[in-house]
């Protein structure tokens, strides 16, 4: 039997991404002449296509399909994240000289969002394979032992980050793998080290990018006078920037935050989604949603995510193949990172990493890639023992 709290969870998201990609596209729609339903069009065959892979994979047998369904992943979509930057534009949809998206037939798909579930779920393979039988560890030997796959990380980091200048999933990917390390035994000397290591490489990421560096600039001018005003030394206020404007769209996603209030203009009647907050419908959909559902439509959001969440861990807690269980894991940890980086870009408490809220954002890829994580996920279900009425024991 499958977890249908978990199945039933996510359908909600898809209904309400569903419902929001109609109304907050209404400015888009007019402003490029397409008809009215030309996003909800869109999102529905995106929603329909991975709400029947989802089911299809939660049908089959996880020990005959799993692995084969999870290397195909990481292999076929890994060389198409490398073959990509070699494609012709006529194959390839680049947007600031970045390669993102290969076009098939009407479609767009984006391979790092298929990436990072055979990613993952590489990560879960090799570490139940070689490593869970493995007693303490001492500092040079764990060195050797997670450098093979600190390897494979910088390489999709060169293609993710440098090529595709999409930092905001190379985070979400370091974020993952840094705590799956802490799963499988890694020591805190082993992992702070590596923090250390990856901070710093964050930071190169980020000087040697212009546009990286003017969106940081851009963010630390909206949050430095409430850091600063903790440290009240003259050494500290050097750190002061002199900015103009507001970054607009921080601040026009804030503006549309308190305009919802705690109820909400309601469903249709948001004036942010009129031009002043562009990708709305995308990466702002939370903030389209808070302007016109208000605090309780956001909270209800937010508790879903987390009951969705919370039963991925469950399922994880449960089941018995330690390479089900760090998939799990590590599918929870994508869509909790996510979240939260996207919240916090919203909200102006981090730079925005153009990451898209799982279920909800407007995209075929990022829909398809979380309902395929989730269908794994319902695979595994299946092998968690329950009782007499369904319920995990």
């Amino acid at each position: 039997m499958i977890d249908k709290p978990l199945l039933a969870g996510v359908m909600v998201l898809l209904t309400l991404s569903l419902v929001m990609s109609y109304s907050l596209s209404t400015y888009t729609v007019v402003h490029f002449n397409y008809t009215d339903f030309h996003f909800f069009i869109r999102q529905s065959m995106a929603i329909f296509l991975g709400f029947t892979t989802m089911v299809i994979l939660s049908k089959m047998d996880p020990d005959t399909w799993f692995s084969r369904m999870g290397l195909a992943l990481f292999i076929l979509f890994f060389i198409l994240m490398i073959a990509m930057q070699f494609l012709p534009s006529s194959l390839v949809t680049a947007v600031g000289g970045a390669k993102r998206w290969i076009r098939v037939g009407p479609m767009s798909i984006a391979p790092v969002e298929f990436f990072k579930v055979g990613f993952i779920f590489f990560l879960a393979w090799s570490f139940a394979r070689k490593l869970l039988d493995k007693t303490k560890m001492g500092f040079w030997e764990e060195v050797r032992t997670f450098t093979p796959y600190l390897f494979v990380f910088l390489v999709a980091v060169v293609i993710i980050a440098v090529f595709q200048k999409d930092l905001g999933q190379v985070v979400v990917l370091g974020a993952t793998l840094m705590v799956l390390f802490l799963f499988i035994g890694s020591s805190l000397k082993f992992f702070f080290t590596l923090l250390s290591g990856v901070f710093a490489a964050f930071i190169g990421l980020i000087f040697f990018a212009p546009h990286r560096m003017a969106r940081i600039k851009s963010w630390w001018g909206t949050v430095q006078d409430s850091i600063l005003s903790v440290f009240p030394f003259e050494s500290v206020q050097s750190l002061r920037i002199e900015v103009g404007k507001e970054p607009y769209q921080i601040s026009n996603s804030l503006n549309a935050i308190h305009n919802g209030s705690y109820f909400g203009e309601g469903l249709g009647n948001g004036q942010f989604k009129l031009g002043y907050l562009s990708e709305v419908h995308t990466d702002f959909i939370l903030a389209g949603i808070t302007e016109e559902l208000g605090l309780l439509g956001l909270t209800l959001v937010t508790l879903t995510m987390l009951f969705i969440i919370f039963r991925i861990f469950k399922i994880a807690s449960k089941v018995k193949n330690p390479m089900y269980y760090l998939f799990s894991i590590g599918v929870g940890l994508l869509i909790s990172f996510a979240f939260i980086l996207n919240s916090y870009g919203i909200s102006g408490i981090t730079p925005i990493k153009g990451i898209a809220v799982p279920f909800l954002s407007y995209g075929g890829s990022h829909i398809w890639a979380s309902c395929i994580a989730i269908g794994m996920v319902l695979m595994v279900s299946k092998k968690v023992p329950r009782d007499s009425k369904g319920r995990m024991k």
